[in-house]
């Protein structure tokens, strides 16, 4: 019983990094590590496998140590990669021949319904909970995005606004979003 329990687990776990795909994750500068541990259980979800992590002005953490709970232990099953400035991760984004959309309300930014998502190479880009993204951050990406949102109030949770984006890419994408998933 033991051994059919391991040997179903080892497919579940072939089957779900099969369903990864290029797309990376990028948080600028977040604040506190349990938003951004939310957002990695989004990842996981929505099978964004690369997070990128930007500490230029906020203080640098583990992602591997922090937030197990908030991200429900899905820190374990991504690649981190951390970057001291903006600059230093945008250019290995752009030299690996990524499209970087930039999560920000802009009069230049496009509705994230009207964005057209790149199947492969994707990174989208989230901020600072009080700052949101660096003028850097905003000016280097390739295009920028927003939420539409209907109420007084113009901005949503990190996780949440992450969960939506990631969404908006597996549901543009056909071929990431079938249910292939083992349940």
């Amino acid at each position: 019983m033991k051994f059919e329990k391991t040997m179903d687990r080892q497919e579940r776990i072939m089957t779900v990094m099969k369903a990864r795909h290029e797309g990376i994750v990028v948080l600028e500068d977040i604040h506190d590590p349990h938003n951004a541990a939310a957002v990695w259980r989004n990842c996981d979800a929505f099978g964004f496998g690369k997070v990128y992590l930007i500490f230029d002005q906020e203080e640098t953490f583990n992602p591997k140590k922090v937030g197990k709970a908030s991200s429900s232990s899905a820190n374990k099953w991504l690649d981190f990669e951390i970057f001291h400035s903006t600059k230093e991760c945008y250019e290995k984004l752009k030299k690996e021949g990524y499209t970087i959309y930039a999560t920000v309300l802009d009069k230049g930014a496009k509705n994230l319904q009207s964005s057209i998502f790149n199947l492969q190479k994707t990174a989208v880009v989230f901020g600072n909970e009080h700052r949101g993204l660096s003028m850097a951050a905003i000016e280097g990406a390739d295009e920028k995005i927003y939420i539409p949102m209907k109420g007084m109030v113009q901005s949503l949770n990190l996780s949440v606004t992450a969960g939506i984006v990631m969404w908006e890419y597996t549901r543009q994408n056909p071929a990431l979003s079938k249910a292939d998933h083992p349940f």
